[in-house]
């Protein structure tokens, strides 16, 4: 699944405004299920406590990144605690993170 411009390949998302899970299993299936249920723990977390809509995306070097999306209208999305949590995120899970950029290099599924 791509996101709206095409570019980046997204690996997974929650959304706290549906209360859903996404994982791109076209792609990514393959993964063990023990990352699988990491990915899903980190995010459907992160969504609970921050709010908005979080996807972890490939960027075009293959980079993953964090995108947060909210809606306009949501007053209660926590700003601040959206930036620290994910340093937080990227510091905690660097090893998990930068194995999932590695193995999406290594398989160009760009």
């Amino acid at each position: 699944m791509y996101n709206e411009n095409d570019e980046n390949v997204v690996l997974c998302g929650a959304n706290s405004y549906t209360q859903m899970f996404y994982f791109n299993e076209d792609q990514f299936g393959n993964l063990p299920d023990s990352i699988k249920d990491e990915l899903k723990a980190m995010c459907v977390i992160f969504t609970e406590d921050i709010g908005g809509i979080l996807t972890l995306e490939y960027n075009l070097d293959g980079e993953l990144e964090f995108k947060v999306r909210t809606d306009e209208q949501d007053y209660l999305f926590d700003e601040i605690g959206c930036g620290l949590r994910i340093k937080d995120l990227q510091t905690k899970k660097r090893e998990l993170l930068e194995a999932l950029e590695l193995y999406y290099k290594t398989f160009n599924f760009n």
